[in-house]
């Protein structure tokens, strides 16, 4: 499975409704659940970005799943694909 790092900014609409955001994200687990996805860790964060979101699936469930929560209209997201220490050793071990 593949790791995502998905950084969220909530919206206008997002902040507005900033009370149910914990149940937002439990509802975005439960569907991530459906589609395949685990969602390892929800952290909520000050600074540039709102919310911190650490996924594993494949590539387009995660996609899916991401697509979906931001059709809501209460975050944008930016999303980095992750490597653990044993895959970025793999990869830099291919360079010729």
């Amino acid at each position: 499975m593949a790791t995502f790092i998905s950084l969220l900014s909530f919206t206008d609409q997002g902040i507005r409704s900033i009370k149910e955001s914990p149940k937002r994200a439990d509802a975005f687990k439960a569907m991530a659940k459906k589609l395949g996805v685990t969602v390892k860790e929800i952290y909520w964060t000050l600074g540039h970005y709102d919310v911190v979101v650490v996924l594993e699936g494949e590539d387009e469930a995660v996609t899916s799943a991401l697509l979906k929560v931001g059709s809501l209209g209460n975050v944008r997201s930016e999303t980095l694909r992750a490597y653990s220490a044993a895959e970025t050793g793999r990869i830099i071990g291919n360079i010729p």
